[in-house]
């Protein structure tokens, strides 16, 4: 399956970031995957509520190792990417010049990253991924999608204020920062090279790493700072 050679962007600056007419933006690619539920996802809720209800699986227990994989193990993965663009500046020129080949140098490849472009925050410039029609993910970088990615206020609201969707998340960008919505398909998935820190000079790609969180590779947040992860880290 070849990718679009054409991605769809949306770009918003400060003075038209409501101008946007969300019904003149098209697809010219089918999802794999809906909104609705797929025969095996059907299935498998049906097993889990029957476990559920027996009293064989915990519930909270579910979540929590949804969540774990959602914030923790998956983008673990997104962020050594991260880590190793921000210490090594010719991976960071093949990775934007081809995300699936550069992230595969890193063994993570797979369903849901079969072609990723990576797109890189710079001053002035804001990047955030959504998926219009359904909950397109990079999943081999950023592991299961979060629910509010796969939600219709997240993926509708985006692309028409995005400004007002990132202060919902608490990311206030500076006025004069253009940002720029991508929209995710079946055929090309996105990720979003974040901003390197100030006051991290000399640290290591595994220190880096856990800087990187997952919102800040879809572009709802920033990488952390050094008194951010500090922060985090205090018992």
């Amino acid at each position: 399956m070849s990718h679009d050679p054409h991605p769809h962007s949306h770009d918003h600056d400060h003075d038209h970031s409501h101008d946007h007419d969300h019904h003149h933006h098209h697809h010219d690619h089918d999802h794999d995957h809906g909104s609705d539920l797929s025969q095996a996802a059907i299935r498998v809720r049906a097993l889990e509520t029957i476990l559920t209800e027996k009293g064989y699986v915990d519930q909270a227990a579910l979540d929590l190792i949804v969540e774990t994989y959602e914030t923790k193990i998956g983008p673990r993965n997104g962020a050594q990417v991260v880590a190793r663009a921000w210490v090594d500046a010719d991976y960071r020129a093949r990775l934007l010049q081809n995300g699936t080949a550069a992230i595969a140098e890193l063994s993570f490849s797979g369903r849901q990253g079969e072609h990723i472009k990576v797109v890189e925050n710079q001053d002035g410039l804001h990047h955030v991924v959504v998926c219009t029609l359904c909950s397109c993910y990079p999943w081999p970088v950023l592991g299961l999608p979060p629910v509010w990615y796969k939600s219709a206020p997240y993926r509708s609201r985006v692309v028409i204020e995005p400004r007002a969707v990132l202060a919902d998340f608490g990311l206030v960008l500076p006025e004069d920062t253009k940002i720029r919505v991508w929209d995710s398909t079946a055929e090309l998935r996105y990720l979003v090279l974040p901003q390197r820190p100030a006051g991290t000079e000399g640290w290591s790609e595994d220190r880096l790493a856990q800087l990187v969180t997952r919102d800040s590779m879809i572009g709802t947040g920033l990488a952390l700072t050094p008194a951010q992860l500090a922060e985090e880290q205090t018992p």
